[in-house]
């Protein structure tokens, strides 16, 4: 029965994607269908409208919409220019010191918006013209744009962690956040190993000299916006306030500074950030709701346990079940976004981890990466479009710029599996 209800599943929810239906009625439609493999229709039903409503009334996940808010905020405040002559600071006299400065722009911005797509728009469409016009090679740039454009979604806050932590029980918000930042600031190294490695040999310029100068200026204009992280994550981590007040305060701060710092954002853009948010915090929650009605689905056919039985008939090896299981994500990445496949996967893929003793908050902090990495690689990805469309350059003509990125991603990944500790000590510091 769990084959059987696995091929349903499965092969209805890929045609109705393929037939253009939005995944999240996808997810309803073939767990329903699953459903009722088992149980009559009026009690499938009646079951995933509990599961569906069940999994949203939940107090933790009123911090999803805030930070969506949040990021909205300082999206629409203007911040990204700040943030990259904040960067080149630090970065201004390194061969390639442009793309230096888009690796941790990309970082920066996307760790306070959220969103990968709003740091390759803003940061990449600031940093490419001026990379191209300084003599950079144009796919370089975007190459660079798009390969460190994930990373954000890995840096605290992070409104993957918050998911993963509400699926998974008993990972701790806070561990993730801190291994969180491990994992962007090693993603954000390699990239810039790579593009240094490049940019020497290409000759690429640096900086002027005299950018120090105006360090003081391009501080005053960038702490606002830096110490939004400092104050959520201290935050949380002194037990000052929980996730949830810190979404909130999030808001507030993020308020503050684009009202009456920077003075970028009016009372009357209000009602249109408003309407943003609540559009993308719907999406978000449905989403949350259709997908704990798949693994009600699932767990009610047997589906987790079969292909936990699959993958232990195959090998009972934990580096080999590691390297199966990333294999896996890895090429879920490529067709499906971030937040569903969390909510669909961790049930499956956690407790066969776990069985061979990986830490909760280190499945978090790999598997999330393996799925930010398949938004950036084809034939869905759409940081890969989105970043080639800010390039200025065709999507399919990425693909070879692209490899050497993808392949110190690779590496990065590899080492946060098979060495936990890597990423590990900071979280474990909290327990």
């Amino acid at each position: 029965m769990a084959i059987e209800a696995g091929l349903v599943l499965f092969f209805v929810f890929v045609v109705l994607l393929i037939l253009g239906m939005p995944i999240a009625i996808s997810i309803a439609f073939s767990s329903m269908m699953t459903l009722m493999l088992v149980i009559p229709f009026d009690v499938s039903a009646f079951s995933s409208a509990q599961k569906m409503v069940g999994s949203i009334n939940s107090f933790s996940l009123i911090a999803i919409p805030f930070f969506v808010f949040s990021g909205i905020i300082m999206n629409n405040g203007g911040i990204a220019k700040k943030l990259v002559d904040f960067a080149m600071l630090f970065v201004g006299r390194v061969p390639g010191a442009l793309a230096h400065t888009n690796v941790l722009g990309n970082a920066l911005f996307g760790s306070i918006s959220s969103s990968a797509i709003a740091a390759s728009t803003a940061i990449g469409g600031v940093l490419i013209p001026q990379q191209v016009e300084e003599g950079y090679e144009r796919k370089f740039a975007t190459a660079v744009n798009i390969a460190s454009a994930p990373t954000g979604m890995v840096i605290p806050p992070s409104t993957a962690f918050i998911m993963y932590s509400l699926v998974a029980g008993g990972a701790s918000i806070s561990a993730l956040f801190m291994g969180g930042y491990l994992v962007g600031a090693l993603w954000s190294l390699g990239i810039m190993l790579v593009a240094f490695i490049i940019a020497k040999k290409n000759k690429y310029p640096v900086a002027e000299k005299g950018q120090i100068a105006h360090a003081g200026k391009v501080l005053k204009d960038a702490l606002p916006s830096l110490l939004l992280i400092v104050i959520i994550i201290g935050g949380i981590l002194t037990g000052i306030f929980t996730a949830v007040e810190a979404s909130a305060i999030a808001v507030i701060y993020s308020l503050l500074i684009a009202m009456f710092y920077y003075k970028t954002v009016k009372v009357k853009d209000l009602p249109n950030m408003l309407f943003q948010s609540v559009a993308m915090s719907g999406t978000i929650m449905f989403l949350l709701a259709t997908s704990s009605m798949m693994s009600f689905a699932m767990a009610f056919t047997g589906i987790p346990q079969a292909i936990s039985s699959m993958i232990m008939g195959v090998t009972d090896n934990k580096y080999l079940i590691l390297l199966l299981v990333n294999l896996v994500l890895l090429l879920v990445g490529m067709f499906m976004d971030v937040a569903p496949a969390i909510l669909i996967f961790t049930p499956i893929f956690l407790p066969i981890v776990t069985s061979v003793g990986v830490d909760p908050v280190h499945y978090g902090l790999f598997s999330i990466m393996n799925l930010c990495v398949g938004s950036i690689t084809p034939p869905v990805g759409t940081g890969l479009y989105v970043g080639a469309s800010v390039g200025g350059v065709k999507a399919e003509a990425m693909l070879k710029p692209l490899l050497p990125f993808y392949g110190i991603i690779l590496v990065v990944l590899f080492l946060i599996t098979y060495f936990p500790q890597v990423v590990m000590w900071l979280p474990n510091l909290l327990s």
